[in-house]
């Protein structure tokens, strides 16, 4: 038997629980380890990753949308540009060398890293957020949505579009890039926000993986493990997250983020001089 086979959906349950404590944030750990544990490149850990996202970010979608908190039309919107540049990304990951890509994914990482410890830092020390002018799409309390303006719709079509190209680039959900721009660009309470980026994220991420198995780059015997051991630790990581701080809860996550995107960086570089 491939040790594979008990591997992935070990590492399935650990993203999982990530993501079920931390939002679909966790997800962006997938292709880190499964490049460490499965030493796959990123272009196979990719797909797999895209799968495992697809189905935990669909779930929770649903549950959104049921509790009326998933603002479907922005995030259809964001997906559409999204599901538009996922492709490209795709179709460039085979043709650039594993090492480069690796060491771009671990500076992603190491962003991603910093700034949630920061956030949980200054969450832990009451810090206020700093003031900020009023974001371009605005709820509008008399009907509950959104109003679309043309500065809105252009911030929300960048941040799909690029959510996108590196969802398809290097197996990312895009969550790191989505809830920013939400809480940047909107003023949707932070529930809604987190619903309406799974939306954006079931779409494009589930747009990936089809492509990507339509191409025959996925790997489906260590992707269905993987995806439905992630599902399982996704609803266990949600019952452990009603116990623990959220607070200290990110600040776990972005530490154990930077240690894992140094050791990722590190090993991008040994494979780049070799």
């Amino acid at each position: 038997m491939d040790y594979s086979t008990l591997i992935s959906p070990a590492l399935g349950i650990l993203v999982g629980v990530l993501m079920g404590l931390t939002g679909a944030g966790g997800g962006i750990l997938s292709v880190p380890l499964l490049v460490f544990f499965l030493d796959l490149p990123i272009t196979e850990a990719a797909p797999i990753a895209l799968c495992a996202v697809a189905l935990a970010s669909s779930i929770g979608a649903i549950l959104g949308l049921k509790n009326k908190i998933l603002r479907y039309k922005a995030a259809g919107f964001m997906a559409i540009f999204g599901l538009a540049l996922s492709p490209i990304g795709l179709w460039l990951a085979p043709k650039i060398p594993n090492a480069p890509l690796q060491i771009l994914f671990s500076l992603i990482l190491l962003y991603v890293a910093i700034r949630l410890l920061r956030q949980a830092r200054n969450e832990i020390k009451g810090v206020p957020e700093e003031h900020r002018k009023p974001p371009p799409c605005l709820m509008n309390p008399a009907i509950g949505k959104l109003q679309w303006t043309m500065p809105c719709a252009r911030a929300l079509m960048l941040a799909g579009s690029l959510a996108g190209f590196l969802s398809g680039l290097l197996g990312v959900g895009g969550g790191f890039i989505i809830v920013p721009a939400l809480k940047r660009y909107t003023d949707l309470p932070v529930k809604s926000i987190v619903a309406t980026s799974l939306g954006v994220l079931a779409i494009i991420t589930g747009g990936g993986a089809i492509f990507s198995a339509a191409s025959g780059s996925l790997n489906i015997m260590v992707a269905a493990p993987f995806a439905l051991a992630a599902l399982g630790g996704l609803l266990m990581g949600q019952l452990l997250g009603k116990k623990i701080s959220g607070s200290y809860t990110q600040l776990i996550f972005s530490i154990f983020t930077l240690v894992i995107a140094i050791g990722l960086l590190i090993k991008g570089v040994l494979l780049f001089n070799t």
